[in-house]
Order: structure tokens, then sequence, then C-alpha cells
């Protein structure tokens, strides 16, 4: 339920609300013609991927102008949700298979999210660079950063260094282990409480 958003982000404007109220029926319209989320997941639409998403505005509040790639954003998650939270910073949602980049770019349209652009190319492809580069559990956080690091700006402008910010659940020692010294891991049970989130984290790591 939206109400679930509002509870955890009780100063959202009337406008965000608004939006974040449409998201499960333009994701319904466009999953019943392509299939982005897991139909059977569908019931936990708000929880599992909204609120999932917006863990990250737990950690950092972006500032104006911040530029931030979601690498592998599939059906538009992490960047929708960020976007609609984030209005003056920038987001570029990155996948490689055109039919989630058409419902991307249709969800972003719909809702009027002007700071959105929708990429379509691999990853390695990508040679811009951002303040941030966010995903949702793609690889392993080796590979990833391996992958990413490419496209930091070595110039911060937030209140933590530009960086990999990366959701994922399970044990992580061993994939975080060469940056155990710089990583920085969040549980997000420590800020939403329901039972989905007991093993996500968030990880953050500095370029």
């Amino acid at each position: 339920m939206v109400g679930d958003i509002t509870r955890y982000f009780p100063s959202l404007s009337l406008i965000q609300v608004e939006k974040y109220s449409q998201l499960k029926g333009i994701y319904e319209y466009w999953n019943s013609k392509i299939n982005v989320i897991s139909r059977k997941d569908f019931g936990n639409f708000y929880t599992h991927h909204v609120l999932h998403s917006l863990a990250i505005a737990k950690i950092i509040q972006f500032r104006e102008g911040t530029k931030i790639l979601d690498v592998g954003t599939g059906g538009g998650f992490l960047g929708i949700p960020l976007a609609i939270m984030f209005p003056d910073s920038s987001f570029y949602l990155l996948d490689s298979i055109e039919k989630k980049t058409g419902v991307v770019s249709a969800v972003a349209g719909k809702l009027g999210l002007n700071n959105v652009a929708v990429i379509r190319k691999r990853a390695e492809e990508e040679k811009d660079i951002f303040d941030f580069v966010v995903s949702r559990a793609v690889m392993d956080i080796r590979g990833f950063v391996a992958l990413t690091k490419k496209n930091i700006d070595r110039k911060s402008r937030n209140e933590i260094r530009n960086g990999i910010i990366y959701l994922k659940g399970g044990d992580l020692t061993e994939e975080i282990s060469p940056f155990q010294k710089i990583a920085v891991v969040w549980e997000i049970n420590k800020f939403f409480h329901e039972p989905f989130f007991e093993t996500k984290k968030i990880i953050y790591i500095p370029v």
C-alpha cells in the first residue's frame, strides 16, 4: 500500500504522494502486456519494489543536480521511485532489453518525470560519468564494481563521496571482502520493519 511509503517518509509533498499512488495502476497496465514484474509478486508491489528502492533515501539525500545511473533497471527499479523522491536530481535508467526500456519510458512519461532518461545499452558500453551508480542485485558485487567504477565522477557534490550504492540480500561477507576497509553496509530492517527486509542490505562503496 502507498500508506507504507507515507509512513516511512512523512514529509512527502502531495505531488509525490499522488505519483506514488499512480504507480501500481500504471505498472498493472504495462505488466499485463509485458511481464517486467513477476505476476506472483505483484501483490507485494509497494513493499518489494517501491519501498525497497526507497531504502537508498534513508542513507542519502541527493543534492540538486546529482546524476545517478541505475544499472540493470529492469522495469524501472530503483530509478523510478527515486526519481519521484528526488525531483531535482537526474536519473539515467540503463537496461539492455528493449521491451523493458520501453516500459520504463512509458511509465516515466505517464508520471511526467522530466528528470528521467532511459538508456538501452549494456553497462560496459556506457561511457558517461555520474555521481552515483545504483543497482539491485544484478550480479556479484565484485563484478559490478569492476564493470561500473569507470562511470563514477571523481568530484563529489553530496555529503558522502561519489560511488556505488548496491541493494542485495543474504550473507555478503565474501563479496565485499575486497572492499571491507571502505565499504559501508546498512541493514534495511533498521529502516523498514516488514519481514521482507529481514536480510536485505544497502552496500555503499566509495570510488
